[in-house]
């Protein structure tokens, strides 16, 4: 009987010690199966604010490149205030006023090669009649609908979408032509993250 009693007695305490075991190794598991979803949570963050970085980066540079570019001359139209004409930021990068309607232009005489009209946005010249275009993102006025590689094979090419007909005067596609792809992405992220405004700016017109 006391033997029967010592086997029974070690076989509970040998129970008890892998049930022990049991629940540490299923702790270990667990805390385990925490710390690799977790790390995985944080190492999947990281790319993430990693990519919104280098888009607020973009976009910095961009306002940048476009300030000191003068973009806003011919893109954003002028309006007259007690001090004179000043861009009208209301409708930053927008092109020519759709609701301007111009008379036909002067004829260049004598050294003039360009006219411009009093919003600064629409030129005429020997190649005819070009408006400044609406940069805003606006999808059916503007570059909505573009793409970064359409906009950079523009300025490349110095062609509208990249494969159209020629961008003519004044815009000075060659000089911004030259810019890094870097420079040129920066320049598209910052236009895209302007306001739209929905400004339907007129064809060009060739010279009769």
């Amino acid at each position: 009987m006391k033997k029967a009693t010592e086997s029974k007695s070690n076989g509970s305490r040998g129970s008890a010690l892998r049930r022990g075991l049991v629940a540490t190794l299923g702790l270990a598991a667990l805390a385990a199966e925490g710390w690799y979803f977790g790390r995985a949570s944080a190492v999947s963050a990281e790319p993430s604010a990693k990519a919104e970085q280098q888009t607020v980066s973009r976009i910095e540079r961009g306002r940048y490149l476009v300030t000191i570019g003068g973009c806003n001359d011919c893109h954003t139209p002028l309006k007259m205030t007690p001090t004179g004409p000043q861009p009208d930021m209301e409708r930053m990068l927008s092109g020519h006023p759709e609701q301007m309607k111009l008379p036909p232009a002067p004829k260049a005489q004598g050294p003039w090669i360009v006219s411009s009209a009093a919003t600064n946005t629409a030129f005429a010249g020997p190649w005819g009649l070009t408006y400044a275009a609406n940069l805003t993102p606006d999808k059916n006025t503007g570059l909505g609908i573009w793409d970064e590689q359409m906009f950079i094979q523009a300025l490349r090419t110095g062609k509208h979408w990249g494969q159209g007909r020629p961008i003519q005067p004044p815009m000075p596609w060659q000089g911004y032509g030259k810019m890094t792809d870097e420079d040129l992405k920066s320049v598209f992220a910052y236009l895209r993250s302007i306001p739209a405004v929905h400004n339907y700016v007129p064809e060009y017109e060739a010279a009769e």
